[in-house]
């Protein structure tokens, strides 16, 4: 067994073996551009795009030409919030989002407010879920988009997509959903969204790719482009397309979807596993999101009585997250547990562990025993065994 174990999955993946020897022939023989339409290089090249995108959209149940090349789900996340933005301005300026969003999500609206649209941020429940009667309830006529993620980086939990999507549509706003920690892990579809996006290295692909779909029909969305440039994408991500990448991410989703099924299963086995062990052998210890649906590979515990960082110090052979990336000195934790009705203390307490494709039975066994030994190094009490019948 390789130590550290590696249990921090939803930062990032690594790249699957089979993806990458997909991609390895874009990097050396087949490096044309795709927008080189006069010879051979640039119509391989161009090939390779065509099938990547066809593999992405069946993966979303989409059309290819629903889907656009992004860097990443940040980019691809600021290009649809902006872009809405500014091709549906004369509609409203009124956005809808949830206070347990991603980070970048929560910074493009902002972006957005400092130019006089208003944001509605909408509270979640202890469990982190945020109710359809809630989004009903902001919904005006001004509502321009509503922004709601698929699944929750820090725990996993999963938000009620269908039924936020039956009361957004009849009003005439679009939905927005940020699927990168979702896709591969759980089923997703894009029948109930209009806008999705997602990234290659949460799903075993490359870094530095990501995918924007955008529905082409009933409604067609409309998106001002956030590059401009040569015409990329049918002029909505203007620059070179990054073929390896792109080669990768559609080979990652592709993979990542077939075995979805039988991949849930294990990783929920051994994630219930670990929380079992922990939570029959430390009494202070919380699961944030246990009484949601959550993600099968995913756990934010919460070490009552002690700091994360100390954790993290007793446990050097394990590579975890404190599941914020808040700034050291902000002294507030992070503000998806805080959202939850975290207390600030328990905010910095909390960890998260997430599971991957080749996380073992081993690794989580090892896993229990050495977080058991940093808690109790770090003071925390140890449940009392049963007493021996």
């Amino acid at each position: 067994m390789k130590v550290p174990v590696y249990l921090d999955y939803n930062a990032t993946t690594p790249t699957d073996p089979r993806v990458v020897e997909r991609m390895l022939p874009y990097f050396t023989d087949h490096f044309g551009n795709p927008s080189s339409s006069a010879h051979p290089y640039g119509w391989t090249a161009a090939e390779a795009v065509k099938q990547a995108r066809e593999q992405i959209a069946e993966a979303l149940g989409a059309q290819a030409t629903e889907i656009t090349f992004t860097s990443g789900s940040t980019e691809a996340i600021n290009m649809a919030i902006k872009g809405i933005a500014e091709a549906y301005a004369e509609k409203g300026r009124h956005v809808i989002t949830v206070q347990n969003e991603h980070k970048a999500v929560l910074d493009a609206c902002g972006a957005l407010e400092r130019q006089g649209w208003t944001v509605t941020r909408l509270p979640v429940d202890a469990d982190g879920v945020v109710s359809p009667d809630a989004v009903a309830e902001a919904l005006t006529d001004e509502t321009v988009l509503v922004a709601v993620m698929w699944a929750n980086n820090e725990t996993g939990v999963l938000q009620p997509m269908e039924a936020i999507a039956e009361i957004v549509r009849p009003r005439g706003a679009l939905l927005l959903t940020d699927a990168t920690q979702a896709v591969g892990k759980v089923p997703v579809s894009v029948e109930h969204v209009d806008l999705l996006v997602c990234s290659g290295h949460k799903c075993y692909g490359p870094k530095g790719v990501g995918a924007l779909y955008m529905r082409r029909r009933a409604p067609r969305v409309h998106c001002y482009p956030l590059l401009d440039g040569g015409g990329q994408e049918r002029g909505l991500r203007g620059g070179t397309l990054n073929v390896p990448g792109i080669v990768g991410l559609g080979a990652a989703m592709a993979i990542a979807v077939d075995e979805q099924p039988s991949e849930a299963a294990r990783l929920q086995a051994l994630r219930n596993r670990m929380e079992e062990a922990l939570l029959a052998a430390l009494p202070d210890l919380h699961i944030v999101g246990r009484g949601a649906d959550r993600l099968p590979n995913t756990s934010s515990m919460t070490f009552r009585g002690a700091k994360n960082l100390n954790l993290m110090m007793g446990m050097r052979d394990l590579a975890v997250s404190p599941g914020s990336a808040c700034s050291s000195g902000s002294g507030a934790g992070s503000h998806v547990l805080l959202a939850s009705g975290l207390t600030p203390a328990d905010a910095q307490a909390s960890l998260r562990f997430s599971l991957g494709r080749f996380t073992t039975a081993e690794e989580i066994d090892f896993t229990i025993e050495r977080v058991i030994a940093a808690a109790q190094g770090a003071g925390l009490a140890l449940r009392d065994a049963e007493p021996a019948s």
